[in-house]
């Protein structure tokens, strides 16, 4: 069994591993949803029930289960693109980012989130990538880095601060917001070891 690392891997070799793990992901997602469907929708009760022992375990479920295919249809693109961004770093380090991301913000959804609540839904992770996305460049000082960071921020910043705000009952701002700043400390947790010299 070989151990080497992905550091050995070329630029080609990152995006080909990122693109194929996100697809992968996301067509995941789309047979998750599809099963909750034929099943009458019988997976929607295990996200993240506020304050209940047993939501807990919603926890690691919750960013693979969605109220309908619309509401992962939302989610699809940027948790693609932001996803496949990230994972252009290391594989390995995009996963425990995401780990993090989901655990923190699912506690945070779990204690704030209104009593018998159920959340669910990519979006709380998709956040958190674009928090880390957003702060990693100028953790690291990599110039490549930032600029991605403002490109982010130029395409999405707005839908992230809106989707922040309480203004709609419907949607889990707590999880929205959890996830932005789990995201962003997790981009001071895993930064890059060695960074090369040029991007």
């Amino acid at each position: 069994m070989s151990t080497t690392v992905d550091a050995d891997w070329t630029q080609l070799d990152r995006a080909k591993a990122a693109g194929k793990l996100m697809v992968g992901w996301v067509a995941l997602l789309w047979l998750i949803e599809l099963v909750d469907l034929v099943t009458g929708h019988a997976l929607d009760g295990y996200g993240i029930i506020a304050r209940e022992p047993d939501g807990l375990t919603g926890i690691p479920l919750a960013p693979f289960l969605h109220f309908g295919f619309d509401h992962l249809a939302s989610n699809t693109v940027p948790l693609l693109v932001l996803g496949f961004v990230a994972a252009l770093s290391g594989i390995r380090r995009f996963l425990a980012v995401c780990v993090a991301v989901t655990v923190v913000d699912g506690l945070g959804v779990w204690l704030v989130s209104p009593s018998y609540s159920v959340t669910a839904g990519a979006s709380g992770l998709i956040f958190g990538l674009f928090g880390y996305l957003l702060v990693r460049g100028f953790v690291e000082r990599r110039p490549l880095g930032v600029v991605v960071a403002v490109v982010i921020a130029a395409v999405w910043g707005g839908t992230i601060f809106f989707g922040i705000l309480p203004t709609d009952s419907g949607v889990s701002w707590q999880g929205h917001l959890f996830g932005l700043l789990a995201g962003a400390a997790a981009a001071f947790a895993f930064p890059r070891r060695h960074p090369p010299a040029l991007d």
